[in-house]
Formats: C-alpha cells, sequence, structure tokens
C-alpha cells in the first residue's frame, strides 16, 4: 500500500480523484482531493473533496445525503492521480443524474458500446412498449412458462457444448443463457444489482471460509 507522501500533488498540493461506481464500473465524477480530505476520505470510509470554487473541505453527502462509500482507492503510475470506487447512496451529480458524464461528444459508428446495463434497458424497454416482430416481445407476450422453458433450454445447450469441450460454442450458448436469464429477470422484475448484491454477499463469505483453512 502506498503512503500519501508517496503522492505526487499538483502546485496547489491537489490530486485529481477519478469517482468509479464500484458495482456498474460507470465513471460518477472528477473531483479533486488534498492531503487532508484524502486522509478524512480514507478514515471516514466515504469521499471528501477538495471543493476548488468555495476553497474548502467537501463531503459529498452532507448536505444531499448521497454519500459515496469507499471501496478502494488506487494511484496511476505516476502516482499523480487517484481512481475511487464506491457504492453510492444516491446521485452522484449535484444536477439529480447518476453520473457527472451524460453529454455525448463523439460517437464511433464502426464500434458500438455493450453493458448488461444497457441490454437490461433494451430489455425493459421491450416489456413496456412490446414492439411488433421483436423475439423478446414474444417472449414477454408468452409469458413466464415460455421463458422458462428457454432458459431450461438453453442451460441444457450450455453442458452439451461444455462437455464437448468446445469453447466456441460453450461461449455462444453462454451467450444465449444469459440473454434468457435477463429476460427472465426483467419478467420478475428482478434487478441486476439486486445479484451483484447477492454474489458480493457470496464472495464475502468465500473470502471468509479461505482465511478459515488458511489459519487451521
Amino acid at each position: 500500500m502506498l503512503n500519501i507522501d508517496e503522492l505526487k500533488f499538483d502546485q496547489n498540493g491537489l490530486i485529481p480523484a477519478i469517482v468509479v461506481d464500484a458495482k456498474t464500473k460507470d465513471v460518477l465524477t472528477l473531483a479533486y482531493m488534498n492531503k487532508e480530505s484524502l486522509a478524512i476520505s480514507m478514515a471516514e470510509k466515504k469521499t471528501c473533496f477538495w471543493s476548488r470554487s468555495r476553497q474548502e473541505l467537501w463531503r459529498k453527502g452532507e448536505t444531499s445525503g448521497n454519500y459515496q462509500h469507499i471501496v478502494s482507492i488506487t494511484a496511476d503510475c505516476d502516482k499523480d492521480a487517484l481512481t475511487v470506487m464506491v457504492e453510492k447512496d444516491g446521485p452522484a451529480c449535484h444536477l439529480g443524474t447518476e453520473s457527472c458524464f451524460t453529454n455525448p461528444v463523439f460517437a464511433n459508428d464502426e464500434l458500438h458500446e455493450f453493458s448488461l446495463d444497457g441490454l437490461m434497458e433494451l430489455l425493459q424497454g421491450r416489456k413496456k412498449d412490446k414492439p411488433a416482430g421483436s423475439y423478446t416481445t414474444y417472449l414477454f407476450e408468452k409469458g413466464i412458462d415460455k421463458i422458462l422453458k428457454k432458459v431450461g433450454e438453453e442451460c441444457t445447450e450450455v453442458i452439451i457444448a461444455g462437455k464437448a469441450d468446445d469453447k466456441a460454442e460453450t461461449i455462444y450458448e453462454i451467450a444465449d443463457l444469459t440473454y434468457h436469464v435477463m429476460v427472465l429477470m426483467t419478467e420478475m422484475g428482478i434487478s441486476l444489482e439486486e445479484v451483484r448484491d447477492e454474489l458480493a454477499s457470496r464472495h464475502i463469505i468465500d473470502h471468509k471460509v479461505k482465511q478459515e483453512k488458511m489459519t487451521k
């Protein structure tokens, strides 16, 4: 672990801190810390910044309640910038948006950004609007029994591909299974965050079990 004194603060005693959602990996905001605010952040396990406009310490969430609970802080290779992974209680931006980065500047038509969160938003839109000709619409119209049947079929396909030791086919079938499981989640009102939280709780349990085994 680096010591605060090893970090390179600028001529004003500040270091940029890129705040990232630990669950979604979305960039939330860019703020600045000095040694004092960084020390406070580490001690309180909540983000505390230095406000350049007000020239004072600024504890995120102090007035809004949108605290950012720190998971980890990492310095870059030059030790002059930080990424702060957080779990947030509410919107990161003072405008009420989840992230401060909401204004598109450029998009490459040849490359397309993908995320499970984006896919979930698309599925929720399909469930609400049910556009004609969409396979997803077809599944929602058929209902839970059809969706569950497809999940079962895709599970079998994954097993067959895995048993055959066919990596490419297994990847293909896992993608199919993932899609149909997310359709099921949408149908049942289960969010990705709920699944992430469940996995995170199991990671903690697994970590404790490993520690217990190591001490025996």
